[in-house]
C-alpha cells in the first residue's frame, strides 16, 4: 500500500487553501428550497439524501475527497494536511455536509487498517464518491456505554458464512445505507470481549428489517435494525474471528476524533460556532440595543471563544506523536467530552439571546434562521451521549488516566 505523503510546505498547504476556497465559492450548491438536516444524524427524506449525495460526488470528482488515501484504492495518495485544509474549507464556507460520515471517518480508515486488500479495492472509492453509504451497527438496547456486552449473534455456516440474529438501536443512516460496520458475537462461550468479530454487512440481504426512531425534534435519521437470521459472506469478517473488540476500538479512535484519516470529514472546532453566535447577538433586539451590547451576554460569548481555541489547539496537539505516545487514547477521550458540552452550552446562548423568537419552530415563517438554533440546541444533548456519555468518559479519564479509584 502506498503510503500518503508527509512533507508539505507551507507555501503549498497556502496555495492549495487557495485554490479550494476559490473552488467553493465557484461551486457550493445554493439554497435548494427545501430543509436541509444539520448533520448526517438527521437525514431522512430521499431529496435531502440525494441533494447532499450529489454534493459529495461533487466534491469527490473535483479531487477533494481521500486526498491522504492510497491511490490505488480510489484516493490520491497525498498529504493528510492538504485533507485538512478541505474540511476547514468546507466548514468555513458554511457548505452542505458531507454524507457519507460514517463511512468516510470510521469505516473507511478501520478498512485500510485491518481489510484485505480485496476488501480495501471493493470498499474505499464507493465510500468517497458516495456511491455506497454506510451506517453503525455497535449500539444495542441493552448495550449501548457497555459496548461489549452486545449480544448481536454472527453463527458460522458449514460453507464459511455467518447468519446474524440480533437488534441493533440508534443506526444513523440505515434507511440509505448499502453496508454496515457490524459488531456481532462469534463465540457464545468465550469471554466478553474475546467473543466478539467485526464485519463488514451488506444491508440488501433477506432477514433485515430497519425502522425509522423518531427524535425529540420531530425529525428521523436514527433507526433500529432487526437481524432474523440474514445472510452475511465469509469474506465480510473485517480482521480475524474474535477480534472484534480490538477493531471496534479502533473505529471508536476514529469516531471520537484521535486519529485523522478521514478521508474528507470537516473540521468542528474551526472557530465557525462561535462567529456565528456572534452574528446572532448582534442581529438579536434587546431593550437596550442588540444583545452583543449586553454585558452578561458579552462575557459568556467571550468565554465560549476561549473554549473553542483551546479545542482547536487540543486538536493540533493530537498530530504530535510525542505528545499522544503514552496515552493515546486520552486527548480524544478529553477532546470528545469538552466539545459535546461546549457545543451545549453554545447553541443554548444562542438560543438565549433570540429571546421568544429562540422557540419558533420550523416552518414558523419568523422563525431566525429558520429554527436552525433550537434544533441545534435539542440535536446537541445526543452528543453527550453517542459515542459514550459523559460520565462514562470521566469515568475512564479519571480511572485510567489519572489513576483515581474505580467507582463502585
Amino acid at each position: 500500500m502506498t503510503p500518503p505523503k508527509e512533507d508539505v510546505e507551507p507555501r503549498e498547504i497556502a496555495e492549495f487553501r487557495r485554490e479550494v476556497r476559490a473552488w467553493m465559492e465557484a461551486h457550493k450548491p445554493p439554497d435548494p428550497g427545501f430543509k436541509l438536516p444539520q448533520s448526517f444524524l438527521e437525514v431522512e427524506s430521499e431529496r435531502q439524501f440525494d441533494f447532499l449525495r450529489n454534493w459529495q460526488r461533487k466534491v469527490y470528482e473535483a479531487g477533494y475527497l481521500g486526498l491522504d488515501w492510497p491511490a490505488e484504492y480510489g484516493g490520491r495518495g497525498d498529504a493528510l494536511k492538504r485533507q485538512r485544509v478541505v474540511s476547514q474549507e468546507l466548514t468555513r464556507a458554511g457548505a452542505p455536509f458531507l454524507v457519507n460520515v460514517i463511512g468516510l471517518q470510521w469505516a473507511g480508515p478501520t478498512i485500510l487498517v485491518y481489510g484485505t486488500d480485496a476488501q480495501k479495492k471493493r470498499m474505499l472509492q464507493p465510500i468517497l464518491s458516495a456511491e455506497e453509504i454506510w451506517c453503525q451497527g455497535f449500539s444495542e438496547p441493552g448495550s449501548g456505554s457497555d459496548l461489549a456486552s452486545a449480544q448481536a449473534r454472527a453463527e458460522k455456516q458449514p460453507d464459511g458464512s455467518y447468519r446474524v440474529t440480533g437488534h441493533k438501536v440508534w443506526t444513523t443512516l440505515a434507511h440509505h445505507a448499502k453496508w454496515m460496520i457490524l459488531l456481532a458475537r462469534t463465540d457464545p462461550n468465550a469471554g466478553k470481549y474475546e467473543g466478539l468479530s467485526f464485519f463488514l454487512f451488506p444491508m440488501d440481504v433477506p432477514g433485515v428489517t430497519v425502522q425509522p426512531l423518531i427524535k425529540m425534534t420531530g425529525e428521523g435519521g436514527f433507526n433500529q435494525v432487526i437481524f432474523d437470521s440474514a445472510p452475511m459472506p465469509a469474506d465480510a469478517l473485517l480482521g480475524k474471528e474474535g477480534q472484534g473488540w480490538q477493531v471496534a476500538l479502533t473505529t471508536l479512535l476514529y469516531e471520537r476524533g484521535a486519529a485523522e484519516g478521514s478521508g474528507g470529514g470537516q473540521a468542528s472546532a474551526s472557530g465557525e460556532g462561535i462567529r456565528r453566535v456572534v452574528s446572532v447577538a448582534r442581529r438579536a433586539a434587546r431593550e437596550n440595543g442588540s444583545a452583543a451590547a449586553d454585558p452578561v451576554f458579552r462575557d459568556r460569548m467571550a468565554q465560549l471563544w476561549i473554549e473553542e481555541e483551546a479545542l482547536r489547539l487540543s486538536a493540533m496537539r493530537m498530530r504530535i506523536p510525542a505528545l499522544t505516545a503514552d496515552r493515546p487514547h486520552a486527548l480524544q477521550l478529553m477532546n470528545k467530552l469538552v466539545f459535546s458540552e461546549y457545543y451545549q452550552r453554545l447553541t443554548d446562548l444562542a438560543c438565549e439571546m433570540l429571546g421568544p423568537d429562540g422557540a419558533l419552530w420550523l416552518g414558523e415563517p419568523s422563525a431566525p434562521d429558520r429554527a436552525e438554533w433550537p434544533r441545534a440546541y435539542m440535536n446537541s444533548f445526543g452528543m453527550t451521549i453517542g459515542g459514550g456519555t459523559s460520565e462514562i468518559l470521566r469515568n475512564i479519564l479519571g480511572e485510567r488516566v489519572l489513576g483515581l479509584p474505580k467507582t463502585r
